[in-house]
């Protein structure tokens, strides 16, 4: 019994012994195979060179971590594209509404105001005072004309709100300070249709005229300077008149119109020198060719006038009152087509462009009474 057992006991010992060894041998089998798989992947690698395995983008000619940066240059000549490419990015044209737009400003005048640093507040302003909005195509480019003698304190308080105003409102436009020569009679309105004419001359796409007196300057930057169907009257409630519109046929201070509705009334009169009437003429002229004033809401059109003594050699017209009466027998003879003058100097400043203009001299006028 005794042998039989010990018999059966080493049987069971050689079979174990057995299988121990078998599976030493697929360890041993398994452990070079993988070796062999690691070995032949990494020689993969190492025929492509280090630096390409460890660092793909380090050595590849796309700037990963900039999708749309500029590829460095490989020194292999690229193939031609297939056509020239656009200059500059298409933009989207600009809101009618424009989102940057502030409401109800405050306007003082107290505060010096040197060219320098209006200068260093408007630094996307070109020289001779054009701005163009970087991020939209406006759907009008605006000449904005002012008529000027002996204001170089007004135009730094203008250039000051104005350009920061126009900016917000998304506008393409050029500053023209259309400056008369000599100390004779002013002569508004005729300086407005040489600004027309010079504008013009510089670029003719200009295609709204904002004509703006330099001691106003508008409370709200929701009041557009832009033109529309009809002739724009901006300036309709300044303080000076206790914010109110001072007559219904009122159309000085700042106002706008497109280039063909300019032309339909012959611009402006040149024949009203000093102050007062014009504005009236004109507004005359725009009803006797159909149109009709337009106007923002009262409590946008709201201006402050920058507070002066009367200029010298701008006293009330005395023929101002009959012209205005004679319009419609002077309006086609008087104007853009008939305006006289001499341009002694353009000068572009950073922040406007200066026309310096002869416009003459008034006529006699008879002795009254």
């Amino acid at each position: 019994m005794s042998r039989l057992l010990g018999g059966t006991l080493e049987r069971v010992c050689k079979a174990v012994l057995l299988l121990c060894l078998l599976h030493f041998l697929v360890a041993v089998i398994l452990y070079f195979d993988v070796y062999a798989q690691h070995l032949a992947f990494f020689s993969r690698f190492s025929a492509r060179g280090p630096a390409r395995g460890l660092h793909p983008a380090a050595s590849s000619n796309t700037n990963c971590s900039r999708p749309n940066a500029t590829a460095p240059s490989s020194g292999i000549p690229e193939a031609p594209s297939a056509g020239p490419g656009p200059t500059a990015p298409l933009l989207a044209p600009c809101p009618d509404s424009p989102p940057g737009l502030v409401g109800r400003l405050l306007i003082e005048f107290t505060s010096p105001m040197p060219l320098e640093r209006v200068q260093r507040e408007n630094p996307g302003v070109l020289l001779g005072g054009r701005y163009a909005p970087p991020d939209c195509t406006p759907a009008q480019t605006v000449a904005v004309i002012i008529p000027f003698r002996h204001r170089e304190h007004h135009l730094r308080y203008w250039l000051h709100y104005l350009h920061p105003i126009l900016r917000r409102q998304r506008l393409r436009y050029g500053i023209y300070v259309i400056n008369q020569h000599g100390e004779d009679t002013f002569n508004r309105a005729k300086l407005l249709n040489v600004g027309f004419l010079e504008a013009l001359k510089e670029d003719a796409s200009y295609d709204c005229f904002i004509f703006s007196d330099v001691d106003l300057v508008p409370m709200d930057d929701r009041n557009l300077y832009r033109c529309g169907d009809q002739p724009r009257h901006f300036a309709i409630a300044m303080d000076k008149f206790g914010f109110r519109l001072p007559y219904a046929g009122y159309f000085g201070g700042v106002s706008g119109l497109s280039k063909a509705q300019f032309l339909r009334i012959n611009g402006f009169p040149n024949e009203y020198w000093g102050w007062g009437g014009e504005d009236d003429d004109i507004f005359n002229r725009i009803s006797l060719t159909g149109m009709k004033i337009s106007r923002p809401d009262i409590r946008i059109g709201r201006y402050r006038m920058i507070k002066h003594d009367r200029d010298k050699h701008n006293e009330p017209n005395p023929q101002r009152f009959t012209k205005i009466q004679n319009t419609k027998l002077t309006m086609k003879r008087d104007g853009i087509g008939s305006v006289r003058y001499q341009v002694l100097e353009v000068s572009r400043q950073p922040l406007f462009t200066n026309i310096t203009v002869d416009i003459g001299r008034p006529p006699s006028w008879p002795p009254r009474g």
